[in-house]
């Protein structure tokens, strides 16, 4: 895809999003999303404090030293600006959806898996059918194979072949495992949602292979 096809997806997924948490109880939002000890408002915030420069997420890149404490820095930044914007989070996110700032070391590429992924993170657990556009999803899909951190994708799936079964991807050697674009890229970065939509030989193995974060 081209630089502006990247800003084009996260735009509207930002967009989308925000539509999905209109109208959302407190308590709705308060419940959990398919990150640990995340509530769905923290994840909404999460993609939130991306488009502003004041929270500690921007510094994140100087201000910890090892995975762990990037992780803790990253739920905490959320649950402030959740509990800060309160019941502004939908307006906010879709005021800034066209923002293209980033925080310390992240770039567009790695923009657009987090806003596909966390859309889902917080659609599942409610109910909300929510469809990845298959063009941003095999592109995700092609950052996180190559980025290490915090997946480790390439690592986990070792001996593995994902095969996309509605676009032309496939990444790994080894016994296949095939599935929609979209199922791939969740069980890429470590979720299990999806885990009933692989097929393959290798695809019992997968459930196995998740990272310790992300």
């Amino acid at each position: 895809m081209e630089h502006e096809d990247y800003w084009r997806f996260i735009e509207a997924e930002r967009r989308g999003i925000a539509d999905l948490l209109d109208g959302l109880s407190e308590e709705r939002l308060d419940g959990p999303s398919l990150c640990a000890d995340w509530r769905i408002r923290d994840v909404a915030a999460h993609l939130a404090c991306v488009t502003e420069p004041s929270t500690p997420l921007h510094e994140a890149g100087s201000a910890v030293s090892d995975g762990e404490s990037f992780h803790e820095l990253n739920r905490t930044s959320a649950v402030d600006f959740a509990d800060e914007l309160g019941s502004g989070l939908a307006d906010f996110i879709r005021e800034r959806a066209g923002s293209r700032l980033l925080p310390a070391l992240t770039d567009h590429r790695n923009t657009l898996f987090d806003v596909l992924v966390h859309g889902q993170d917080i659609a599942v657990p409610l109910g909300i059918p929510r469809t990845m556009p298959v063009e941003a999803a095999r592109a995700a899909a092609d950052q996180v194979w190559a980025i290490g951190f915090p997946f480790s994708a390439r690592e986990r799936m070792r001996g593995l072949r994902l095969t996309a079964e509605d676009t032309d991807w496939t990444v790994g050697e080894g016994t296949e495992v095939r599935g929609p674009m979209q199922a791939l890229l969740m069980t890429l970065t470590g979720r299990t949602v999806c885990l009933d939509r692989l097929t393959g030989p290798g695809a019992p193995e997968v459930a196995d292979r998740r990272p310790v974060h992300g």
